[in-house]
């Protein structure tokens, strides 16, 4: 006998993320590619087979093919084959993406649910309504689609850090890790060139992998949307320039940015870095615009300074830098 009314649903949190993942994805105008768990032993070393020794763990006994003989570290490999395949056919341009398992050892825990995208060629066809539409695919389309798939997915997007240790198949200068903390949830950017030409492929090719079993579960969420609200009151915005250390990440200047008033700064982006004649050798200017978002009433422009002094203040203390002159 049934114990409750509504019958219980059979989705489980991995399908319903791998679900919302690939729905994102094709929205995304990107094409679904089912590939093999497997790969050429040679391509699975180039995309970390040999990570904790496991690459000799994981090599399939009787391989139904020599071609096949690696349980595959991450879906990446098979994605730009594809695309390969298509440009030897004349389709140069490729959007492809994959959900399934990834094989990192060969123990118990070693096999992850893995979201992966490449994108090959262009943007888009050449038009006249300008450059932006066939320009080359680069490092920041993979962040954006790794970005709203880690959103469908329930991950705190606003939360997550990025950095530079990307792993070595992507190109050092032109690739980044999102990170909740020290968990990392996304790798992406775009492809190491000798990765390319060891796969007999012409670049430029950019990718993404999302670890799916890694996103924190949400707590007292219940099914419902999050309540809108909306301000009657007019945003302000304010652009500031700091100068800081060439070392210091954009992200934690954004950060620092945000934290100085929780209540009022809404939005905080990065619209120029700069290098050069001006700058002292080892520094660089950061410009930020901030959005003042009131709640309960119209800005004076004395509290619109406090607010400023604050970020400035703030940045100071957090990253050391100086407002620029």
């Amino acid at each position: 006998p049934k114990t409750t009314v509504i019958t219980q649903p059979a989705e489980t949190t991995a399908i319903a993320r791998a679900r919302r993942a690939r729905g994102t994805l094709a929205a995304r105008g990107m094409n679904e590619c089912v590939t093999w768990s497997f790969m050429r032993e040679e391509w699975a070393d180039l995309f970390g087979a040999n990570d904790y020794q496991a690459a000799p763990a994981l090599k399939i006994r009787n391989p139904i093919s020599a071609e096949l003989s690696q349980m595959r570290p991450t879906a990446l490999p098979n994605l730009i084959e594809a695309a390969g395949n298509n440009a030897a056919k004349g389709y140069p341009d490729a959007a492809l993406f994959e959900i399934g398992p990834a094989f990192h050892t060969a123990r118990l825990d070693g096999q992850v649910l893995l979201a992966a995208g490449i994108r090959k060629g262009t943007k888009g066809p050449r038009h006249w309504s300008g450059e932006e539409a066939g320009r080359p695919v680069d490092l920041f389309d993979a962040k954006a689609d790794a970005l709203a798939t880690l959103a469908a997915a329930g991950a705190p997007t606003g939360n997550l850090s990025a950095t530079r240790d990307a792993p070595d198949w992507y190109h050092p200068g032109r690739s980044g890790v999102l990170r909740l903390g020290k968990n990392v949830l996304a790798q992406f950017g775009e492809i190491h060139p000798a990765v390319l030409e060891e796969m007999d492929v012409k670049g430029p090719v950019v990718g993404f992998e999302i670890f799916l079993d890694n996103i924190p579960e949400a707590r007292n969420v219940g099914k419902a949307r999050k309540l809108l609200t909306l301000s009657p009151f007019q945003p302000v915005n304010r652009d500031f320039a700091f100068i800081v250390d060439e070392t210091v990440e954009a992200g934690d200047i954004l950060r620092a940015a945000g934290a100085a008033d929780k209540t009022l700064v809404a939005h905080v982006d990065v619209f120029d870095v700069y290098q050069g004649k001006g700058v002292e050798a080892g520094k660089k200017s950061v410009a930020l615009t901030v959005t003042l978002q009131p709640t309960d009433t119209t800005l004076t422009d004395a509290e619109i300074d406090s607010v400023s002094r604050k970020i400035v203040d703030t940045v100071a203390a957090k990253t050391g830098g100086v407002l620029r002159g």
